[in-house]
């Protein structure tokens, strides 16, 4: 089993807003961190499905991102290092603070490739049930099935 992961952000303003160009220059430097990071499977593109991306949950404004690792332990050692840690701390700059958690976490068989409509249907599980085995977070930890 593999540990899919799917992550959204409302942007306090749009893409090309100056606002935003902190954090849009370092898009490339933390994606290719975890191009190489150890426990690193696959990342999603946009190009993958197009403009469907942009679009996730109904705003232009809503940053997308997905990617599938080999266990929680490599996902959360990428996550709280380095210059993604540098974004994390500073998300106040660019994001919008939610209720609901932006992250979800769900265990795939390997080699699966999730879609963006089943990162959509786990963060619907995750915000409307609570953690399960289906979808949940970092402190909500559920071994694989």
């Amino acid at each position: 089993m593999h540990l899919a992961q799917a992550n959204v952000a409302t942007m306090l303003t749009g893409y090309d807003d100056p606002l935003m160009a902190d954090f849009m220059e370092q898009l490339d430097i933390v994606n290719a961190s975890a191009d190489v990071a150890p426990g690193f499977v696959w990342r999603f593109i946009e190009d993958d499905e197009g403009a469907e991306v942009i679009r996730v949950f109904g705003s232009d404004k809503v940053l997308f991102n997905m990617s599938v690792w080999e266990s929680v332990e490599a996902l959360e050692a990428w996550a709280y290092s380095g210059r993604h840690l540098e974004v994390v701390r500073n998300r106040s700059r660019w994001f919008e603070k939610s209720s609901r958690s932006p992250l979800v976490l769900w265990w795939v068989d390997a080699g699966h490739v999730p879609s963006v409509s089943e990162a959509k249907d786990r963060f619907r599980a995750l915000w409307d049930k609570g953690p399960s085995v289906d979808a949940f977070t970092f402190s909500s930890r559920f071994s694989p099935p």
